[in-house]
């Protein structure tokens, strides 16, 4: 919210804050720029209601994290697959009215009554995919049905054929983004993230509790890096109808991470390695490897991440510590 407003947008944000925090949008809303409808995607009238008169539709409700879509998969399932459907019935409806301007008067009808809808997916979606730098034209390679993880996955790959098929029949301008590990100041440990976990766990001086052996990689990217990348395609003609990745190509393995963490916080903390059927029960999987090839973003705006891991660390422990943010389990 902060880089739109930064920007000269006013926005409207819909959002039921199950697992967002109202604080975290204090300082926009005091602007006057920025109004909160508290609502779910799924509830038509107002979501209708909030897209009315925008332009742009940043699409980001889903259920997150591992730890929630392996203990409750039909509850993150139907909820991913539903806002997804419920998104688009409200575009055609809007956009089939003619919509509202910002000024309160008509907007053009159909697909011109917004200029872009970007469309938020998930590296998930690759599934075990063992390519060295994944590509956003790859296959994708999901597991079994009766993994739950794969439940997220199959839901965002199903969000991504309904932007894409839409934008093909109807001419909406849409726009996918497959994001990689965002992370940064605000995340909570709560939903299984693990860079918080780790920052919180070693404040306490309890274990960093890796999943695993720890020899699983992965690629950190810094929330504002993410967020001025997203914007910056939203803005460009050359993203509609694209999918993109887009994150940090700086690979390091969890128990590397964890490491780090113990060093930037000087804690007493050890490692304890858990197997994964311990924390997920006995249907579960890990990706070994994930790392995104950036080349297309990179090509068409000139994307580089600025923020490396060491510096999203030291933002993560500084930003817990300042706002005493609870460090939960």
């Amino acid at each position: 919210m902060e880089a739109l407003v930064a920007r000269g947008h006013e926005v409207r944000v819909l959002d039921d804050l199950s697992t967002g925090r109202r604080e975290n949008l204090a300082s926009v809303l005091a602007s006057g720029r920025v109004e909160l409808i508290v609502a779910q995607v799924q509830d038509q009238e107002r979501l209708r209601a909030a897209i009315e008169g925008c332009r742009t539709i940043y699409h980001l409700a889903a259920s997150v994290g591992v730890g929630a879509v392996t203990q409750h998969p039909l509850e993150c399932l139907k909820n991913n697959a539903d806002g997804f459907q419920s998104l688009f019935h409200a575009i055609e409806a809007v956009g089939s009215q003619g919509g509202r301007s910002a000024s309160g008067g008509p907007a053009a009808g159909g697909s011109g009554a917004f200029d872009r809808v970007v469309v938020f997916s998930s590296s998930e979606v690759y599934g075990k995919s063992t390519a060295p730098a994944l590509r956003e034209d790859d296959d994708l390679h999901l597991g079994p049905t009766h993994v739950p993880r794969w439940s997220y996955a199959a839901a965002k790959a199903f969000g991504e054929f309904l932007a894409l098929t839409t934008h093909r029949e109807q001419g909406l301008p849409v726009t996918i983004i497959r994001c990689f590990n965002t992370v940064g100041p605000r995340q909570l440990p709560t939903y299984g993230m693990v860079l918080p976990r780790f920052v919180a766990q070693a404040r306490r001086g309890e274990p960093l509790t890796v999943y695993g052996d720890g020899a699983q990689t992965r690629c950190f990217s810094f929330v504002e890096d993410v967020v001025n990348g997203v914007l910056d395609l939203a803005a460009h003609p050359g993203a509609d109808g694209q999918v993109f990745n887009i994150g940090s190509d700086e690979e390091t393995s969890v128990l590397s991470l964890a490491e780090r963490v113990i060093a930037l916080t000087g804690s007493s903390s050890d490692i304890r390695f858990i197997p994964y059927s311990d924390v997920y029960g006995g249907d579960v999987a890990d990706i070994q490897r994930r790392v995104p090839d950036l080349s297309r973003i990179r090509g068409l705006i000139g994307y580089a991440p600025r923020t490396r891991l060491d510096g999203i660390l030291r933002a993560t422990l500084e930003t817990q510590i300042a706002a005493d943010l609870p460090v939960g389990r």
